[in-house]
């Protein structure tokens, strides 16, 4: 039987908090985030720059080392983010925004637009940068790199990461 949630990799003061909206099946029961065979996540952060070299669901907790974390909007892992409810988005947002005060990260990174338009209760997001805060981090929407997601080519994955990794590291 699967964990019933994914264990977030995440310590204070990080650059870049990446936040997924929920676990996968495979991520929930591995204990690895973005363990999907069609995960475009690892790839997408090495050719971004974010890593010097590909990484694996299994090397997760060496993000740290570079000053980055793993964590997740919404606990439950299902197969598809779509299988959330709205209200079960909105019911996770004080825990998470009492997360992201806690640990202070510097840029938190959503991974599609869900989960940032159902807690912040807006109707339309911008890829990129956003003009509010969210908690007291900088908040950046990135395309969700799941495999299900076909509307980003890799490359297209590629460049909206890389401006993330320029922005954090620009005053480091």
């Amino acid at each position: 039987m699967p964990s019933t949630s994914l264990p977030d990799i995440l310590q204070p003061g990080l650059s870049v908090l990446f936040c997924g909206i929920n676990p996968g099946l495979r991520a929930a029961a591995s204990g690895q985030h973005f363990a999907g065979r069609g995960n475009r996540f690892w790839r997408t952060l090495y050719l971004a720059g974010f890593t010097q070299e590909p990484f694996q669901p299994e090397d997760g907790k060496r993000l740290l080392q570079l000053g980055y974390g793993l964590t997740t909007a919404v606990a439950r892992p299902t197969a598809r983010a779509d299988e959330l409810s709205k209200a079960e988005i909105q019911a996770s947002t004080a825990a998470f925004e009492e997360k992201i005060r806690r640990y202070a990260p510097r840029y938190v990174a959503f991974l599609g637009k869900m989960a940032l338009a159902e807690m912040t209760h807006t109707r339309v997001i911008e890829w990129g940068l956003q003009s509010a805060d969210f908690a007291g981090a900088r908040a950046w929407v990135l395309p969700n790199p799941s495999g299900l997601n076909r509307s980003f080519s890799l490359d297209a994955l590629v460049k909206a990461y890389r401006e993330l990794h320029l922005a954090a590291n620009a005053n480091r």
